[in-house]
């Protein structure tokens, strides 16, 4: 079976720390793959708000995710502090890539637990339907 490989970038642009929090933590005591996904989320969430974006205005229009991709590299625990890389890159007429590199400290040097890439869509919610994105959106966070 093929696995997911991520190309990563080769510079992020923001990091953002994010503790563990015990609702993270599954049945085989360490982060589940879900809340990995909810991790990128807040990591989304604070990379566009320095940005002044939300998910629902983003230079006027919204975002949704149109795929995601996850390579899991070491367990992460109850009491890491995660340090949550990310960059918005190859973009087209209608979105663009997040890249997310999440690392964990391991006596004290700092270790690539998570590799991902979210695919990002710019969408009218009120017409349900894609749009472009804005020019604005490309400069603020290419």
């Amino acid at each position: 079976m093929a696995r997911v490989k991520i190309s990563v970038p080769a510079s992020y642009s923001f990091t953002a720390v994010i503790p563990v929090r015990i609702s993270d933590i599954n049945y085989g005591n360490h982060v589940g793959n879900d809340a990995v996904l909810s991790i990128l989320h807040e990591a989304r969430m604070q990379f566009l708000i320095k940005h002044g974006y939300t998910e629902l205005n983003c230079g006027g229009i919204g975002l949704i995710m149109a795929d995601a991709a996850i390579e899991f590299k070491k367990e992460i625990f109850y009491g890491d502090a995660l340090e949550v890389k990310l960059t918005a890159t190859d973009f087209t007429s209608i979105g663009f890539d997040l890249y997310y590199q999440i690392e964990k400290k391991v006596n004290e040097q700092p270790v690539i637990a998570v590799l991902a890439k979210t695919g990002m869509i710019c969408y009218n919610y009120d017409l349900k339907k894609i749009v472009q994105v804005p020019e604005q959106v490309k400069e603020a966070l290419g």
